[in-house]
């Protein structure tokens, strides 16, 4: 790096300056600093500058903030930064003793030499830092495209997590009857069981936007909420900002009455669920539609085949900036994209800053739908489709995503019991979709008054005493070079480091646990993750590996499904 950025005739770009010092060893972010106290001298800066300089990027001003580098609107290689209340193009002044002379002579002021040991000094404190900067390594910079965006590499704590919560949570929680679609059935394609729904229950002229403020929460407690997620084993959480039907759970600005502090709650719901979930240590994510059913300049959009941007411009991508700078999420979960390309979203220029520049560009994950081919193509890991689930290990990361209700994602007064995934299979797809290298995000639909229904509550509590003696073989896991093995107890394998984990959906009725895959060694070590002490094994020529199960009541089973078996020593 043989230049300095500066943001204006005089100022050093504020956010670039942070990603130089960070790259440097303290002693020389130490000389540095002593270098750019001087040149601040010369150039009369402020020491609020100075101080805003060395902070980090989330902590500085927004609105009018001294550095444009991270303004999402700013073309890519644009820099501009606003000062006095004029905009001025940065400039790029090569390093040297001329050019460093020229740099610190304010506009009209001829130079005025002082003595020659005070300028020595600074100009060998000057080229010790950019010494010292040349050497560190350049940040790397993601153009908006997907060749240069799918290069990304995933944030660890993603693929680490493995099981996080979703919650479908809007106005189609009042009518709670079908589905979350259920003002597109019942006026967008106008089916007749929705229209005789809406007869039955509701006055003639009711509208949709008439359910808005019986969207109350009135029993929304985040902080209980965040307790059952912990309790449940869950270590992301992903809750909707923005369904289809365009209703905010946060004050949007451009949604003007037609959010939760406008109507309804009267309360921030994204802002306060994320504020308990982090007590926790729960990364949280934020579900965000693209589309908006009904939105006058989405229709107009669309009436003009997606060749015009109006409600790109006007809605979605602001909404989508406010969402990270506001609430700095740790995921964002796409949606809403299949009637148009990803040009018409401009998804690569948000994506882009959000890589490069937001404040949550070191940490945040992503999934796959930002247009139309992009699913399971572009974007930080796969969701591919709803409850999707490959035959093989696929060679990317993904995620499945599915219901507690099989039949929809949002709240439903008329769920019947049939309706809901038993434990043992919500379990099944858990272990399984890890075993193929997937995380699983399993879906809750909480009621127009903010309530989570007791048999969510009792689906998810299963399944984090399941994971409090088998989370082992599930966390921050990797897949095993065998995945599975079909045979009649249905054996899915994991591993962690130099262990491998066995675990058996259904209970050999000889006691006997046959396992083809491991090979032996003279170090092998077998036992049951929730038994103390390690378990008789032998092998078979023609059978393989023979475990014998702990012969106990039912009771002391570690489980009632699904059992976990950690072999170390083994090939």
């Amino acid at each position: 790096m043989d230049f300095l950025n500066v943001s204006s005739p005089h100022t050093l770009g504020v956010a670039h300056l942070h990603d130089l010092t960070s790259q440097l060893s303290p002693f020389s972010r130490f000389l540095f600093v002593l270098q750019r106290t001087a040149v601040n001298a010369s150039l009369r800066l402020s020491g609020l500058e100075y101080q805003r300089a060395l902070r980090r990027p989330e902590e500085e001003a927004t609105g009018a903030n001294l550095s444009g580098l991270s303004h999402p609107f700013f073309l890519p290689g644009q820099s501009l930064v606003r000062v006095g209340g004029a905009v001025r193009q940065h400039l790029r002044i090569k390093s040297g003793p001329r050019r460093l002379r020229a740099a610190m002579r304010a506009p009209g002021e001829r130079w005025r030499p002082a003595g020659a040991a005070l300028w020595l000094l600074l100009l060998l404190l000057l080229l010790g830092a950019t010494e010292s900067v040349r050497r560190a390594q350049p940040l790397r910079r993601y153009t908006p495209d997907w060749p240069s965006l799918d290069s990304r590499p995933l944030p660890s704590w993603f693929d680490e997590a493995k099981f996080g919560v979703f919650i479908h949570w809007g106005v189609f929680s009042v009518p709670a009857w079908g589905s979350e679609w259920f003002w597109w059935n019942w006026q967008g394609e106008g089916r007749p069981q929705y229209q005789r729904f809406m007869r039955d229950n509701y006055p003639p002229g009711f509208s949709y936007a008439d359910f808005g403020p019986q969207f109350t929460a009135r029993f929304f407690h985040p902080e209980e909420w965040a307790d059952l997620f912990q309790a449940a084993g869950a270590k992301y959480v992903v809750l909707t900002t923005k369904h289809h039907e365009g209703f905010t759970n946060w004050p949007s600005p451009v949604s003007w009455n037609w959010n939760s502090k406008d109507v309804g709650p009267h309360r921030d719901l994204v802002g306060e669920l994320g504020t308990a979930l982090r007590k926790r240590n729960i990364r949280y994510g934020l579900y965000h539609s693209l589309l908006e059913w009904f939105h006058p300049l989405y229709l107009l959009d669309k009436k003009n085949g997606f060749k015009t941007q109006y409600f790109v411009g006007a809605k979605t991508m602001p909404e989508l900036y406010d969402l990270v700078n506001s609430y700095k999420p740790d995921l964002i979960w796409s949606d809403g994209e299949w009637e148009c390309p990803d040009t018409y979203w401009n998804s690569t220029n948000f994506l882009s800053w959000l890589y490069n520049d937001s404040p949550v560009k070191d940490e945040v994950v992503v999934n796959d739908r930002w247009g139309q081919n992009c699913s399971c193509h572009h974007g930080g890991y796969y969701n591919c489709e709803d409850k999707f689930k490959p035959q093989s290990l696929p060679d990317h990361k993904w995620e499945m995503c599915t219901s507690i209700d099989k039949f929809s994602w949002g709240y439903r007064r008329d769920m019947a019991m049939s309706d809901v995934t038993e434990e043992s299979e919500i379990i099944s797809e858990l272990v399984q979709t890890v075993s193929l290298g997937g995380n699983y995000l399993l879906n809750i639909g909480p009621t127009k008054d903010g309530l989570i229904v007791p048999i969510f509550q009792e689906r998810l509590l299963a399944l984090g005493k399941w994971l409090s003696i088998n989370g082992e073989a599930i966390y921050a896991s990797k897949p095993w070079r065998v995945q599975w093995e079909k045979n009649t107890t249905s054996v899915w394998y994991t591993s962690k480091g130099s262990a491998v984990y066995a675990i058996f959906l259904h209970w050999p009725e000889n006691g006997v646990l046959n396992l083809e895959s491991p090979i032996t060694t003279s170090t092998t070590k077998i036992m049951m993750l929730g038994i103390q002490g390690d378990l008789k094994w032998s092998t078979d020529p023609d059978k393989g590996l023979l475990i014998s199960l702990p012969q106990l009541p039912p009771s002391a089973v570690p489980a009632e499904f699904a059992w976990t078996i950690k072999l170390t020593g083994v090939k």
